[in-house]
């Protein structure tokens, strides 16, 4: 099984509320939403995988560390970004951060 963290981007939400609004309409049932949103995580989870090549660093203020179920989230204070050419300051960020290689989605179903 893919991890749900995207379900909570613009992306995801609008996903999410077109689904309701389906159901809604009885055009679709739940279980088809349900399918939808679960083949919505393997895609978006494959897609950042293996497309995105992209790196950003980032410096700031250890404010909280968690290790969960093979789930790292930390929180940062007083964080900038950078890439290349440009600066981001930010005052406080959290970063959830799952291992890849054990989402479940080389297995067969």
């Amino acid at each position: 099984m893919a991890y749900q963290l995207y379900r909570n981007t613009t992306l995801g939400n609008s996903l999410q509320e077109s689904l309701d609004e389906l159901i809604q309409s009885q055009q679709i049932t739940p279980q088809l939403a349900l399918q939808v949103l679960l083949q919505f995580d393997k895609a978006i989870n494959s897609a950042l995988a293996q497309r995105v090549r992209n790196r950003v660093n980032f410096r700031g203020s250890l404010n909280t560390y968690r290790f969960c179920d093979n789930v790292w989230t930390f929180v940062l204070n007083d964080v900038e970004f950078r890439e290349v050419t440009e600066l981001i300051k930010v005052d406080k960020v959290k970063i959830v951060a799952c291992d890849g290689k054990n989402t479940g989605s080389n297995t067969a179903e």
